[in-house]
């Protein structure tokens, strides 16, 4: 959904979600995730990893910024557009690839 028209009090499936639609929605199920209260306290990187490896192939990073924006939102942040976070992203996977 269009971050600018969620209304956190009418959250009540995964497509009400900032930024999720349908192919969101089928991904956040395939990792065992039914409901938005399902995202509390995951983390985003871990989810693009386990779907990659559920899914055999490997998706593109801006799935990730869609993980990092529903997980924020759902741990209380205004909703926010995916693109939002690409500059994190990039941070936190350059700092990764730093340590390997």
């Amino acid at each position: 959904m269009n971050p600018s028209r969620v209304v956190r009090e009418n959250i009540r499936k995964l497509t009400d979600l900032p930024n999720i639609g349908k192919a969101g929605a089928a991904d956040l199920e395939l990792l065992g995730i039914e409901k938005p209260e399902d995202l509390v306290g995951l983390d985003p990187y871990e989810m693009y990893e386990r779907l990659c490896i559920l899914t055999g192939s490997r998706h593109d990073p801006c799935v990730i910024d869609v993980f990092i924006s529903v997980t924020c939102f759902i741990n209380g942040d205004e909703p926010k557009a995916w693109w939002d976070y690409t500059a994190e992203r990039k941070i936190v996977l350059a700092a990764k690839q730093d340590i390997a």
